[in-house]
C-alpha cells in the first residue's frame, strides 16, 4: 500500500481527476455564500448546490476539490463523538469529484476503483462495496452492482445491497428535488483478514472494524409530490455525480493508522496538548487521552473559523465557535492546564496547514489573539460559575436535598455563560442530580420570549414574496429578475410601478392603487433609490406621478433577492400599479451618507494600520448623520490610537484623491487585493471600490467622488458592544464640525465655572480633584473615629472599643459579641468588627447597622476558632431573618437584607446559633445596643 503524507494524499486526488478532465476548484469558504439554509459547508457538494439544481452554471461540467467542512449542527452533528471515536471531527476536509450532466455511473465507479487500488495501492481484499438495495417505491441500483462486478471482479458477497428505507444508501437534497442512489467503498481496519460477516457492526472505540472511505452519489431522479398526495420519482434529463471521501479517513488508511488522530493531520496537535498538560498520551480511551483529542480537533475548527472572520459571540456562527472553543478549554481545565493554552494549539494548526490554506498564515495574529482573549474570559466565567454553583450545592446539602433546580442550571448558562455540560460534571462529582425537565422548561420560556418580538412578520413576508413575483412576471417569469439600480450615476429618474402594498399602520396588503394617507411599499422596474444593504441605510426622497400624486419615501429596503422596495406614505393624490413615475432621492441625505460610507472604508484601513490585522470588521451602519463601525478587539483604543486614526483618515481626505469603482469577476478582484468583508454575500461579479492604494474593497454602496468631499473626520466614541467586539462611532463634514463646536462650548463653560482660562482648565481641574481627594480622606478619618467610639455623636450615644468589648459574653471556647452600631460605611463596619475580634481574643463577633432601606452585617471569627465555626455558615441564617443572604471566608463574612426592623432579632440569632447562655449568676442580656 502506498504510504503518503496528508498533503500528498490531497494532491494525488486532485491531480488524478485533473488528468480525467476535471477543473480543480479551490475550497470554498466554510460560510456558504448565498445559501441561508446552511450554517457551514458540511460536504464537498455545497459550493455546487445551485449547479446541481440548475440555478447556476459553470464554464465546466467536471470538477474536483478538497473542501473545508464543519459538521456540528442539524442532522450532521458529530460534536459529542469527537475525541471518543477514532473518526469523528467537527472540522474535516472532503475530497470530491463532480459531474454536472457529464459522465455518470460507469466512469465514476471505474475512476474511484482506479485511484483506490491502482494509484494508492489499497489491497482489494480489504475492501467491500455497498449499493442501494431498493425500498418501497424506489428500485434497487442493479446498474451500479453490474458495473462494480465488471470493474472489481467481486462477487455479490463483496457487493452488498443495503435494503433499507431511502436515507442509508439513497440521497436526497430535500423532501423534493434531485435525489438518487449511493454506492460506497468500505475498508477493513481490523487485524488480519477482512471479516465480511462483521460488516455493519460498529467499529471498536480505537477504530478497528469496517470504515466507509468513499461515497458516490448518483443524482438521477427528480422527487415531486407531498406527504398528503405521496411522492413520485422521474428521471432527470441530465444525471449528475457527487462523490465524497474524507481526507482524514483516506490518510489513516494509507498511513496504516487505526485512528485519524494518529495521522500527520492531527497527531502533532494531540502531542501539543499533551506537552502543555505535561501528561503522556497513550492513544487509549482514558479521560485524559479523550480530552487531548478533543483539544486537537477543536483547535482546527477554532483556527479555520477565526481565519474566516468569525469571532466568538452569543448567537449564530459566532456562538458555535464559542461553544467549541469553550469545550476545548473545559477539557484543558480537566487536564489540569492552569494557564491559557488554546491559542498555542491553534498556532500549531497554522504551522501544519498554512501552506495549503494561506488564510491561516495571513490571520495568524488574529487567531492567536482571539483564542487567547476568549480563554481568559472563559476562565473567569468558570471561576465565577464555580463559586455560584458551590453556593447552590451548599444550600442543597444543608437542607438535605439532592436535586439542583433547572432554573439554576439555565441561569448559569444564560447569564454567566457557564456551560450546562460542565454543570452536569460538577453535579455528578458532588452527588447531586439536575432537574433537566425544569431546565428545558426555562429554555422553552426563553425561546418564546425571543420569538415574541417577531409576531406579525409573516404577513409582511408574504407581501414581499408577492412583490418579487410581480417583478419576475414583468420580466417574463425570469427567476433572476432584479430591479435596475441607477443610483450610482444619478439621484433622479423614471420608473414603472410594478407592485404596491398599502395599509393604515403599515403596508401589509397588496393593492392596485393607494391614496392619500396610506402607508405604502412600492416596487418599480428601475430606481435611483439605494436599498439598505452592506451597512448603508436606505435612501429617502419622493415619488411623483404624472397626475399630481406625491409619495414621501422614508426608507428603501431590499427584503428579497432582486427586490428594491420604497417605503413611505402617500402625501398627495394617489398612485397606481402601471403608473410611470418620477423618482427623486433626497440629495442632502444621500450626499451625507456617501461621505460617511467612504469615511467608513478609510476608518477600516486606518484602524488596521494602527492596531493590526486582528481588527476585523464585524458590522457597520452608515447613515447621513454619523457612521458606526464594529470591529474585533478585546480592549479599548487608547487616546493616542484614536488620535492616530483620525490623523490618518484626515490626511487622506486632504489629499482629495479620486474614488474609483470597477466591476470585475470576484476572483479577479481578489487577485488585485480587494478586501472582502467576511460573511457578506457577493456574486460572481463584484464592484471594487478604490480610495488610494491603501483602501481597495468590495462594496456595492454609494460613495464620495473624491476624498475631499468628506470634509472632515472625527471619532465620537469607542465602546464595547459584545465580548471581543467594539464599536466606533464617528462623524464627517458639517456633523463633525458641529461636534467639535459642541466640545469647544462645553470646555468654555467648564472654564467659566471653575474660574479659569480655557488653556488652564486641565491644571485647574487637577487641583480641584486633589483638594476633593484630601477632603474625602479627612471626612473618612473623622467617620472612622466616630464609629470606633472616638466621639459621642457617631457612637449612638456612647461606647467605644473598650466599652463594647465589656458587653461580650464569655463562652467555653472564648467570647461572643453581637452589636448594633450607627455606621453607614461597609468598610468601616468591617474594620470595627475586626478590631473588636482582635480586642476580645478567641471570639465570634457580629456587627450590624441600618443604612437607609438596607441592613448590613459583618461577622468575624478568630482564626483559632475557624475549625469549629465558619463565618459564612453562621451568617446565612442570620441574614435570612433580614430577608437577605450572605457568605464569605471562614474568618470573615458579610450579608445584607431589606427587613431592617428585624435587625435586633437577627443579631440575637448569633447567640442562639452558638448555644450561649449568660455568665453564671447573671441573666442573659440582649444583643448590645450602641
Amino acid at each position: 500500500m502506498s504510504s503518503k503524507t496528508a498533503s500528498e494524499v490531497r494532491a494525488s486526488f486532485l491531480d488524478f481527476f485533473k488528468g480525467k478532465g476535471h477543473e480543480v476548484c479551490p475550497s470554498a469558504p466554510l460560510i456558504p455564500q448565498n445559501d441561508p439554509t446552511l450554517m457551514f459547508a458540511n460536504a464537498g457538494m455545497v459550493p455546487f448546490k445551485d449547479v446541481f439544481t440548475g440555478k447556476d452554471r459553470r464554464p465546466f461540467t467536471r470538477a474536483t476539490s478538497s473542501q473545508k467542512c464543519i459538521r456540528i449542527s442539524g442532522k450532521h452533528n458529530d460534536l459529542e463523538n469527537v475525541g471518543v471515536t477514532a473518526r469523528h471531527h467537527t472540522f474535516f476536509e472532503m475530497l470530491g469529484n463532480f459531474s454536472f450532466g457529464d459522465y455518470f455511473k460507469e466512469d465514476a465507479i471505474a475512476w474511484a476503483w482506479e485511484l483506490i487500488t491502482g494509484v494508492w495501492e489499497v489491497p482489494k481484499d480489504k475492501l467491500v462495496v455497498t449499493v442501494f438495495g431498493g425500498a418501497e417505491g424506489v428500485p434497487a441500483d442493479d446498474e451500479a452492482r453490474t458495473i462494480w462486478r465488471k470493474v472489481t471482479g467481486f462477487g455479490d458477497e463483496r457487493i452488498l445491497g443495503i435494503p433499507n428505507i431511502p436515507g442509508d444508501n439513497f440521497w436526497q437534497m430535500g423532501d423534493t428535488g434531485p435525489c438518487g442512489p449511493c454506492t460506497e467503498l468500505h475498508f477493513f481496519t481490523g487485524d488480519g483478514e477482512a471479516n465480511i460477516a462483521s460488516f455493519g457492526e460498529e467499529p471498536t472505540p480505537d477504530g478497528k472494524g469496517w470504515m466507509e472511505i468513499w461515497n458516490l452519489v448518483f443524482m438521477q431522479f427528480e422527487r415531486s409530490g407531498s406527504d398528503a398526495a405521496g411522492y413520485t420519482l422521474a428521471p432527470l434529463p441530465k444525471p449528475c455525480v457527487d462523490t465524497g471521501a474524507g481526507l482524514e479517513r483516506v490518510t489513516s488508511v494509507l498511513q496504516g493508522k487505526a485512528s485519524n488522530y494518529e495521522t500527520d493531520l492531527l497527531r502533532a496537535l494531540v502531542d501539543k496538548a499533551a506537552q502543555i498538560a505535561k501528561k503522556p498520551y497513550h492513544a487509549s480511551q482514558s479521560d485524559d487521552d479523550v480530552s487531548m483529542r478533543v483539544i486537537a480537533d477543536h483547535a482546527r475548527l477554532t483556527a479555520f473559523l477565526i481565519a474566516e472572520g468569525i469571532s466568538p459571540d452569543r448567537a449564530g456562527r459566532p456562538y458555535v465557535l464559542r461553544r467549541v472553543m469553550r469545550r476545548a478549554i473545559r477539557h484543558g481545565h480537566r487536564l489540569g492546564i492552569a494557564q491559557p493554552f488554546l491559542h498555542d494549539v491553534a498556532l500549531e494548526v497554522v504551522n501544519l496547514m498554512g501552506d495549503q490554506y494561506p488564510e491561516l498564515r495571513e490571520r495568524k495574529a488574529m487567531i492567536s489573539d482571539l483564542a487567547h482573549q476568549e480563554e481568559v474570559r472563559f476562565r473567569e466565567t468558570i471561576d465565577r460559575g464555580l463559586k455560584i454553583l458551590d453556593d447552590e450545592v451548599g444550600k442543597l446539602t444543608s437542607s438535605g436535598q439532592t436535586t439542583l433546580p433547572g432554573k439554576v442550571v439555565f441561569d448559569l448558562e444564560a447569564t454567566y455563560g457557564f456551560p450546562n455540560d460542565l454543570t452536569d460534571v460538577i453535579a455528578r462529582e458532588r452527588e447531586v442530580h439536575i432537574d433537566y425537565a425544569g431546565y428545558k422548561d426555562e429554555l422553552e420560556k426563553h425561546r418564546k420570549l425571543s420569538e415574541g418580538s417577531k409576531l406579525g412578520d409573516e404577513a409582511v413576508g408574504d407581501v414581499w414574496r408577492h412583490a418579487q413575483q410581480a417583478l419576475r412576471d414583468a420580466h417574463g417569469g425570469d427567476d433572476r429578475a432584479a430591479v435596475k439600480f441607477t443610483g450610482y450615476e444619478r439621484e433622479a429618474g423614471q420608473g414603472k410601478v410594478l407592485f404596491i402594498a398599502h395599509g393604515k399602520e403599515r403596508p401589509d396588503t397588496a393593492t392596485k392603487r393607494a391614496e392619500q394617507g396610506d402607508k405604502v411599499a412600492i416596487v418599480t422596474d428601475e430606481t435611483p433609490f439605494y436599498g439598505e444593504s452592506g451597512g448603508q441605510v436606505g435612501d429617502s426622497g419622493e415619488i411623483r406621478t404624472k397626475d399630481g400624486g406625491r409619495v414621501k419615501i422614508t426608507d428603501t429596503q431590499k427584503p428579497l433577492a432582486g427586490l428594491v422596495v420604497h417605503i413611505g406614505e402617500v402625501a398627495e393624490g394617489a398612485i397606481a400599479e402601471g403608473d410611470t413615475v418620477d423618482l427623486e432621492v433626497d440629495h442632502v441625505c444621500r450626499t451625507a451618507t456617501r461621505r460617511n460610507h467612504s469615511a467608513t472604508h478609510l476608518l477600516h484601513w486606518a484602524l488596521r494600520a494602527v492596531v493590526g490585522e486582528s481588527a476585523q470588521q464585524k458590522g457597520s451602519l452608515v447613515g447621513p448623520d454619523r457612521l458606526r463601525f464594529d470591529y474585533s478587539s478585546g480592549k479599548p483604543l487608547t487616546a493616542e490610537e484614536i488620535q492616530k486614526i483620525e490623523d490618518l483618515v484626515n490626511e487622506k481626505i486632504l489629499s482629495d484623491a479620486p474614488v474609483t469603482t470597477e466591476v470585475l469577476p470576484q476572483a479577479e478582484a481578489k487577485k488585485r487585493g480587494a478586501m472582502a468583508i467576511f460573511e457578506e454575500k457577493y456574486g460572481d461579479v463584484v464592484r471594487v471600490l478604490t480610495m488610494t492604494k491603501d483602501s481597495v474593497e468590495l462594496c456595492g454602496g454609494t460613495h464620495a467622488r473624491a476624498l475631499g468631499e468628506i470634509g472632515m473626520f472625527k471619532v465620537l466614541s469607542d465602546n464595547g458592544v459584545a465580548a471581543g467586539v467594539r464599536r466606533i462611532e464617528a462623524a464627517t463634514g458639517m456633523n463633525a464640525l458641529a461636534y467639535v463646536r459642541q466640545l469647544e462650548g462645553t470646555m468654555k463653560n467648564a472654564a467659566r465655572l471653575v474660574k479659569a482660562a480655557p488653556a488652564e482648565l486641565g491644571e485647574k481641574i487637577e487641583k480641584l480633584l486633589e483638594d476633593s481627594k484630601r477632603l474625602d480622606k479627612e471626612l473618612a478619618d473623622t467617620k472612622r473615629k466616630l464609629a470606633m467610639g472616638g466621639g459621642g455623636a457617631g457612637a449612638s450615644g456612647g461606647g467605644g472599643i473598650d466599652a463594647w468589648a465589656e458587653s461580650a459574653r464569655v463562652l467555653p471556647f472564648g467570647k461572643a459579641l453581637a452589636l448594633k452600631v450607627d455606621v453607614a460605611d461597609g468598610a468601616v463596619l468591617r474594620e470595627l468588627a475586626e478590631k473588636l475580634r482582635d480586642k476580645l481574643g478567641d471570639s465570634v463577633v457580629l456587627v450590624g447597622s441600618v443604612a437607609g432601606p438596607k441592613a448590613m452585617l459583618v461577622l468575624t471569627v478568630s482564626k483559632s476558632l475557624t475549625d469549629r465555626f465558619k463565618a459564612g455558615e453562621l451568617i446565612r441564617p442570620v441574614a435570612q431573618i433580614l430577608g437577605g443572604s450572605g457568605g464569605g471566608r471562614p474568618d470573615m463574612a458579610q450579608a445584607g437584607g431589606t427587613e431592617v426592623g428585624k435587625i435586633d432579632e437577627a443579631l440575637e440569632k448569633l447567640y442562639a446559633l452558638l448555644g450561649t447562655s449568660a455568665p453564671a449568676g447573671a441573666e442573659a442580656a440582649p444583643a448590645a445596643q450602641h
